[in-house]
C-alpha cells in the first residue's frame, strides 16, 4: 500500500472507530513499540514544570486583543527551558502580537507528558476562555506510550471537531520526525520516521476534515534539527532546546496569521513558484509529512469541497516573518491604545 492509501486508510479507521493497526503492520508496530521503550529509558524522566506562557503579550499595541488557547504535551509546554521567555507559547505570543500588530493574550493548557486522550479535557478548559485561535501540538507521547495510530487521530479528531464548532480557528502541529531522535539507533530510526510521517499525513487528514488546519512539524525533529543537536536538542536530546523552540514557533507563526485572516492580500492565493496549490487531502497530506513547514487547509474548487478523490485543499509553504525577541507576560491587560482616526 503506498504512503496515501495508508494515511487515507488510517484516518479512516480512526473515524470510523477501527484498530488502524493494519495499516502500519503488527511486526513494524511491534519493532516501534520495542524502540519507544528503550529511547524512554535513555532520555529518562524528570519532574521539572516548564514556566507558563500564559499572560498578555504586544505591550503598547492596539486592540482588540488576539486571545489564543496552547494545547498539547511538553512541546507546546516548552519542556526543558528554565525562562519563559524561551517557550514556544511566549515566541507565539509575541510573533503574532508583532506581526498582527495587536496585543495577545496568550493561556497555555498543555501538560507535559500529555497524549492525545488529555485534549478532550484541555478542550473543556480551553472553551470557558472563548478564544479566537487553538494551537494543538500533540501525538508524540501517543508512539512512546504504544497507543494505537487510530485512537490518537480520533482523540484529534474529536477536539478539533469541538473547538471549530464553538467557532475556533484551529491550528495543528502534526507529529513531528522521530527517526532524528538521537537515542533510537539505527536501523530503528527509520521505522519511527516511516511510523511517524503516516501518523502525521493521517492527522492532517483528520484535522481538515474537521475545519481546521495542519502545519508540518518536522522542523522540530527533522533533518536540520538533527544536523546541529547541540544547539536545537535539548539536554534529554529528546526535547527541543531553547532555540528549538523558537524555530518551532516561526513555523506555527504564519499559519495562525492565515487562520485568523491577518496576512497581506499578496499572500491571499498559492503560489506555484513556491510549490503551492490545490490537492486532494490525502496527496496534499503525504506530501506535507515530508515537507516541514508545510501548511494545508480545506478549499473549495468550482463551488465543490469534494473532488473524486475527496476533500480539496490547499497546500501552501508560508513565508517565515522576521524573528522577534520573545516577552514575558503580563499577567493583567494594559489599558487599550488609542488608535487615531
Amino acid at each position: 500500500m503506498g504512503a496515501t492509501g495508508a494515511a487515507r486508510k488510517l484516518a479512516s479507521a480512526a473515524a470510523l472507530g477501527g484498530g488502524g493497526l493494519s495499516v502500519l503492520g503488527a511486526g513494524l508496530y511491534g519493532v516501534l513499540v520495542a524502540e519507544a521503550k528503550i529511547a524512554r529509558k535513555v532520555i529518562g524522566t524528570t519532574s521539572a514544570v516548564p514556566p507558563d506562557a500564559t499572560g498578555w503579550y504586544g505591550r503598547g499595541r492596539p486592540a482588540p486583543a488576539i486571545r489564543i488557547a496552547l494545547l498539547g504535551d511538553s512541546s507546546a509546554a516548552g519542556y526543558g527551558v528554565d525562562r519563559v521567555e524561551e517557550t514556544p507559547g511566549a515566541h507565539l505570543a509575541t510573533g503574532m502580537a508583532a506581526q498582527a500588530d495587536r496585543r495577545v493574550h496568550l493561556r497555555s493548557f498543555a501538560v507535559v507528558g500529555a497524549q492525545s486522550s488529555a485534549l478532550a479535557q484541555q478542550v473543556d478548559a480551553a472553551l470557558g476562555t472563548h478564544p479566537d485561535l487553538a494551537v494543538v501540538l500533540i501525538g508524540a507521547n501517543d508512539v512512546t506510550h504504544t497507543v494505537l495510530p487510530s485512537a490518537s487521530v480520533r482523540h484529534l479528531a474529536e477536539g478539533v471537531r469541538r473547538l471549530r464548532e464553538a467557532g475556533v480557528e484551529v491550528v495543528v502541529g502534526t507529529c513531528p520526525d522521530l527517526g532524528t531522535i538521537r537515542p533510537i539507533p539505527p536501523p530503528l530510526k527509520q521505522v519511527a520516521r516511516e511510523w511517524s510521517r503516516r501518523l502525521a499525513a493521517a492527522q492532517t487528514i483528520t484535522v481538515v476534515e474537521n475545519g481546521g488546519r495542519s502545519v508540518s512539524l518536522g522542523d522540530v525533529l527533522g533533518p536540520e534539527f538533527d544536523a546541529a543537536p547541540a544547539v536545537l536538542f535539548g539536554p534529554d536530546r529528546f526535547h527541543p532546546s531553547a532555540d528549538g523552540y523558537k524555530q518551532l514557533a516561526a513555523v506555527l507563526v504564519p499559519s495562525c496569521l492565515a487562520a485568523l485572516d491577518l496576512l497581506p492580500e499578496d499572500e491571499a492565493l498559492p503560489e506555484p513558484r513556491r510549490r503551492e496549490g490545490i490537492l486532494p487531502v490525502a496527496a496534499a497530506a503525504v506530501r506535507a509529512a515530508r515537507t516541514p513547514g508545510t501548511e494545508v487547509d480545506g478549499t473549495e474548487v468550482a463551488g465543490n469541497q469534494r473532488g473524486l478523490r475527496g476533500r480539496w485543499v490547499e497546500l501552501r509553504h508560508r513565508r517565515r516573518r522576521p524573528s522577534t525577541a520573545a516577552e514575558s507576560p503580563d499577567e493583567h491587560e494594559e489599558a487599550p491604545v488609542a488608535v487615531p482616526e
